[in-house]
């Protein structure tokens, strides 16, 4: 949001497009983008923006959300289909949304860090906030908000209440730098390190390295490790500050662990002092961020002392926004690390987004506000809150409490957490869902815990960020027009269930599929509206499906007559069903010599219409068998087109699997269904895809043993350590699913970045580890697959496939769900 005012005709002027105003007076506080997440819709200038979606097809959902004001395209959309707007046409929307953005920064003379690298720019970003904050009001990118779309919302956000901001700024290939350098012009620049992440983006390290430093072409100051740059590669900006672990810099580190393993000591030099300094981090990236974030404040010129005190107390940064499982049926969206008004208006999209609960909750603590005014900032955040569908307010905090009257909806207010913690029996917080956000001063992770459903200590963690990246990568692979179904059978292959379905939901998917009438009757009282095909519905679950609107494969005669039967005798519109085709897989389905008789049972009632007709491919990931795959593609489109012509009407066709979306384009005809892909296991081994590891399962050590040679470990004296040795007791068995194939040293998990095996038989609630070595204490976590241990190499290691590892993840095992 911006504190200066723009108008319409103002904005028109500034990108220089022309336009239709019905009211050039009307004033702008919000851009937006996503249809999906208007805020402040009578105040929303929206950004109908190019890319996989083309923003033009949600002008119609933008105006019905309340949006009057558009930035589109010259003839991309009909205005007069839609009364008193004000249109801006621009030929680039993006474009003309950054032409923006630089205009609106250069209303402010105060410093802008910007930050870039392949890594580390959000936690530098957040660190900068904890130990600047004493001096500044700081306007920050939201997130990781870094992108050419991410870039220009952040500096929206500046206005004259702040007196620093730090953007961070992303490219993924050659040319993207330059349009960020002219939006952000900043004073300081921070590269924080150069590494692989979109290595396919540019043709070598260095070429990457010069992109990067093109952010920084006329700042005053830049602050990076030369370990990075390429001493052929002239770094830009008047001055300069280099940082190094290890010597040849200005600011000296030598970082070494302690004995118990939990802390380092950082020993500096700089201007020939010396400074010694203990931090509680022990991986090498947060070491680096923390050396970074030193060497920036003494180049703005920090007393070296006054660093070392504020490092010492920096508290670890946790981006992610976590889904968790409540008591008393809620769910809980643990948002409680950092609260401002950009990570606010972000959280409450993704509250929105949820659907299994019909009553939202927003628990909140005052905001920090200093330097700027206390009404006006609430203000802001009442009009956030509407729209955003929420029926209860708790706030904490006497600002809250102070301006509690411009809050409509329930609402409930305490002075401190604890008062609220004191209170929680009496507030009845029942299915609900409810985000709980807070500055980390309140201390609402004790909230957290006490509304979030204690249950089994192994976690299974799910990237929503992951998942929705996958989807997009196999969205990208899709002709025009084609249509993508989404499998969420068998727990979403393990990682949820209402929890996929929303985020599907909300990614406009076309259908969900699962195997079960049950796990769509659960679907559907969790607030899911897509279509659902029951893949395997069953005579007796008719009447149901019928109830919930749930679609049914029909792949034999005798279920397609049960299912008419079942259907009401009164005149109601054609229920749709989905016919399957037996091509080779010889699992279900009709035969393809049987479509005259079928168009015969089809064409006999109007109870029923085809919605889709479809067939499974039996081996589209296998190389060898290719000829086979096509035999079957061809089939299909001979059956589907006689039954076509037979109907008279169209219906939608539908065979490519995962693997066949990349290696069967051919095949995609109207739709796909997409499976175990979009959880990041690549369905075939010919054609690399950007997918991201989406599932981490980790337990925790229970007990160290010491075993001397000769002891057993475990069930049937079946583990043996090859002399003296430790063991580490984990929180995982065969009933959680982790397989008993896994045993006796099959099984491997991962320690303090150590490979350890298993030893002798796993076991229904945990199983033993070989530690030797290694120095391990109760509690210590322990990732049992993840992106390190992939479900690919499980599999392997065991003999079988990655459906079966993620589907065999006991409900038992806690998921969290998490947005980063």
């Amino acid at each position: 949001m911006s504190n200066k005012i723009y108008t319409v005709q103002d904005i028109a002027t500034i990108v220089a497009v022309a336009s239709e105003l019905i009211d050039p007076s009307a004033i702008v506080y919000t851009l937006a983008y996503d249809s999906r997440k208007i805020t402040d819709a009578k105040h929303a200038l929206f950004f109908a923006l190019p890319g996989r979606r083309d923003g033009h097809q949600y002008v119609q959902e933008a105006y019905r959300a309340g949006v009057r004001n558009f930035v589109v395209r010259p003839e991309a959309v009909n205005i007069t289909d839609y009364l008193n707007c004000n249109w801006l046409f621009a030929q680039d929307t993006l474009h003309a949304l950054q032409q923006l953005a630089t205009y609106h920064r250069k209303q402010f003379a105060y410093p802008v860090i910007a930050i870039t690298g392949s890594n580390g720019k959000t936690i530098v970003k957040e660190w900068l906030y904890q130990l600047l904050s004493p001096e500044y009001h700081i306007v920050r990118s939201p997130k990781s908000y870094n992108s050419q779309l991410g870039v220009p919302l952040s500096l929206w956000q500046m206005d004259g209440q702040h007196n620093l901001a730090i953007i961070e700024a992303g490219i993924s290939k050659v040319g993207e730098m330059e349009a960020i350098e002219r939006m952000v012009k900043p004073t300081i620049g921070i590269l924080t390190n150069i590494g692989h992440a979109h290595d396919d983006g540019f043709a070598s390290t260095k070429e990457k390295t010069i992109e990067k430093l093109k952010l920084f072409k006329d700042a005053d100051k830049i602050v990076y490790n030369p370990i990075y740059v390429d001493s052929a590669i002239e770094v830009p900006g008047r001055h300069h500050f280099t940082w190094r672990i290890g010597k040849g810099a200005q600011l000296e580190v030598t970082a070494s662990l302690k004995e118990n393993g939990s802390q380092y000591v950082l020993e500096a030099t700089y201007l020939q002092q010396s400074y010694v300094l203990t931090v509680p981090f022990v991986d090498k990236a947060s070491i680096e961020n923390l050396v970074c974030c030193w060497a920036l404040m003494l180049a703005i010129g920090y007393e070296a002392m006054v660093i070392v005190d504020r490092v010492k107390r920096l508290l670890p940064v946790s981006m992610r926004l976590e889904l968790k499982k409540g008591i008393n049926n809620n769910s809980i969206i643990d948002d409680s690390y950092s609260n401002d008004l950009s990570s606010l208006l972000i959280a409450l999209d993704f509250l929105k987004q949820q659907q299994q609960h019909s009553r939202k909750m927003l628990i909140l603590s005052d905001l920090p506000t200093v330097g700027q005014n206390q009404t006006a900032l609430y203000t802001k955040v009442a009009s956030m809150l509407e729209g955003k569908g929420l029926d209860r307010l708790i706030g904490v905090g006497k600002h809250l409490r102070q301006n509690a009257a411009l809050f409509r909806m329930d609402t409930q207010f305490f002075d401190t957490t604890e008062q609220l913690l004191t209170n929680i029996p009496k507030l009845e917080i029942r299915d609900s869902t409810i985000l709980i956000k807070g500055s980390r001063v309140f201390g609402f992770e004790n909230i957290s815990k006490a509304l979030t459903l204690q249950t089994h200590e192994t976690t299974l963690e799910i990237n929503l960020n992951a998942l929705e990246h996958n989807l997009n990568v196999y969205k990208s692979l899709l002709q025009q027009g084609t249509k993508l179904m989404v499998m969420v059978k068998a727990f979403s292959y393990g990682s949820g269930s209402f929890e996929i379905a929303n985020l599907l939901q909300f990614n406009k998917v076309d259908y969900l599929t699962v195997a079960y009438a049950d796990e769509g009757i659960a679907l559907r009282k969790s607030g899911i509206t897509l279509p659902i095909v029951v893949m395997s519905p069953g005579e007796d679950t008719f009447e149901q499906m019928i109830e919930y609107r749930l679609e049914p494969e029909i792949y034999s005669f005798s279920e397609l007559e049960a299912f008419i039967s079942k259907l009401p005798s009164e005149k109601m519109e054609a229920y749709p069903i989905h016919i399957k085709v037996d091509t080779g897989m010889h699992r279900l389905g009709f035969e393809p010599d049987d479509v005259d008789r079928l168009l015969a049972k089809l064409k006999r009632t109007d109870k029923i219409v085809v919605k889709s007709v479809f067939s499974h491919l039996a081996a589209s990931g296998i190389r060898e068998h290719d000829n086979f795959t096509s035999e079957q593609i061809r089939l299909f489109d001979v059956f589907t087109q006689d039954l076509t012509r037979g109907l008279g009407y169209h219906f939608i066709r539908h065979i490519a699997n995962t693997s066949a979306i990349s290696r069967f384009p051919q095949a995609q005809f109207d739709m796909v269904r997409l499976g175990i892909g979009l959880y990041g296991v690549s369905a075939d081994e010919y054609r690399s895809l950007p997918l991201q590891s989406v599932t981490r399962l980790r337990t925790g050590i229970t007990q160290v043993k010491y075993i001397k040679a000769g002891d057993t470990v475990g069930y049937n004296r079946n583990g043996r350590l090859s002399g003296d040795g430790t063991i580490a007791t984990v929180k995982i068995g065969y009933a959680d699913g982790y397989s008993r194939r896994f045993g006796n040293g099959v099984g491997k998990m991962l320690i303090k970045g150590m490979l350890v095996p298993t030893v002798g038989d796993i076991c229904m609630d945990m199983c033993m580890l070989d530690v030797t070595g290694i120095d391990v204490r109760e509690g210590e976590e322990v990732l049992v697959m993840g992106e390190e241990l992939s479900p690919e190499t499980l599999a392997k290691a065991i003999g079988t496939i990655p459906y079966e590892i993620l589907t065999s993840i006991s409900q038992r095992v806690r998921r969290i769900y998490y947005f980063e």
